[in-house]
């Protein structure tokens, strides 16, 4: 006989809750142990029969908590890949501080940091650094960006030449914001390795034949699914289907909002995992922070398989920034990742640029849009006008939620 609490409950939450518990154990549970069940859901008179009751509870509980618990440690065992004393060969980083630092200063950066980036990455063996976007020019002014929105190969070349190194070169391609066919050239033809195609649900085929384009002129490719925190997952269900039937080397998880917890990351990967494995595709993460676990989030997601895992130097991203370079390797236990030459980067190149102005990371408007699941545009308006209001603030994007 099994029951799910040995103490007869004491307030009406108490008996309400019990009654619950008791009531869905009984539904697969077999006749006599169900009787049993609403009898002890009743508030027995007599004191001895309790007593009774509550000794043959305990010690169907004790049972059921034990083999319950096993099994659970089981699960978790299979699902957790690694430890932390171990390396997963198979865990690639990729820096994002140019395309994803770039939304911070409108790309605009030095050719003296790009530089000293692509340098500090080589030596700190990361896997992959995206120079930026390849975004269309006919849709976006020229003299309103620095060259990383366009991250041409010819651009690109002038920092890496032939890239005798273990790095690869990657660039982001956003569903119709690129114009993939004429822009995007032959592998043969380009110093990069790597096309990252970024996409919402609701544009999957537009993705895809971006990728399927990719993949003919011999690029790796990705696809990051943007703004999940706000999708039905019978859309991302479906989406995963289709791009594990696709030629995609790789799906990834973006937690566009940060709004998303460690919890929600566990389950979310594994839902991505099992779609990788079933169709042979790694999955990576991609995480904001706006409440601050940029960084838990990504180790979460590598605790239960995924591979390719992003950061940036010092955080630097759009609004509140991503997962840290110099947290994620400092984690990492592979030896082939060194932390000093990011540690030095950041004293060189990020110190300064924070020095002049350039403004990104953690601050209160982010975490209420965070927390509300909502875009961060609001937040860094807000930001650029100096807002220490953040009650006001927080009233006004509520009447939006």
């Amino acid at each position: 006989m099994i029951f799910l609490d040995v103490r007869p409950p004491q307030s009406a939450e108490d008996r309400r809750e019990t009654a619950v518990a008791h009531l869905a154990l009984a539904r697969s549970l077999n006749c006599r142990n169900r009787h049993f069940g609403y009898i002890f859901l009743s508030n027995l008179k007599n004191r001895s029969d309790r007593i009774h009751m509550e000794d043959r509870a305990a010690e169907g509980v004790d049972k059921w908590n034990r083999k319950k618990y096993t099994k659970y440690l089981e699960e978790e065992k299979v699902a957790q890949k690694g430890d932390l004393l171990s390396f997963r060969p198979d865990i690639k980083v990729l820096d994002a501080t140019i395309r994803d630092g770039g939304l911070v200063n409108d790309f605009y950066f030095t050719d003296e940091f790009i530089h000293n980036l692509y340098k500090a990455n080589v030596k700190a063996g990361v896997d992959y650094m995206e120079f930026g976007y390849r975004a269309d020019k006919e849709m976006f002014d020229v003299d309103a960006y620095g060259p990383w929105k366009f991250a041409e190969d010819d651009k690109i070349r002038e920092v890496v030449g032939d890239n005798d190194t273990d790095l690869k070169i990657s660039i982001m391609a956003d569903v119709g914001r690129c114009n993939y066919k004429e822009d995007i050239h032959d592998r043969s033809d380009s110093p990069v390795d790597l096309i990252r195609v970024a996409t919402y649900v609701n544009t999957m085929p537009a993705a895809i034949d971006m990728i399927e384009d990719a993949h003919r002129k011999g690029y790796e490719t990705t696809c990051n699914i943007m703004a999940i925190s706000n999708a039905k997952e019978s859309d991302i269900n479906k989406a995963l289907e289709m791009l594990g039937k696709s030629c995609v080397d790789g799906i990834y998880i973006v937690d566009s909002f940060g709004s998303l917890f460690p919890e929600q990351i566990r389950t979310i990967s594994d839902q991505y995992m099992e779609v990788g494995e079933k169709y042979g595709k790694y999955i990576g993460m991609h995480a904001h922070n706006n409440q601050q676990l940029a960084f838990a989030n990504t180790i979460e997601s590598c605790a239960r398989g995924v591979s390719y895992l992003d950061a940036t130097m010092s955080g630097m991203g759009r609004g509140a920034g991503n997962c840290c370079m110099e947290l994620l390797l400092g984690f990492l236990k592979n030896p082939k990742y060194k932390l000093f030459p990011i540690i030095k980067f950041i004293e060189q190149n990020i110190v300064p640029l924070k020095e002049q102005g350039v403004e990104w990371g953690f601050d209160i408007p982010y975490l209420l849009t965070g927390h509300l699941n909502q875009h961060p545009r609001a937040a860094i308006a807000a930001m650029k006008e100096g807002r220490k209001d953040y009650s006001g603030f927080y009233k006004e994007i509520i009447d939006k939620d």
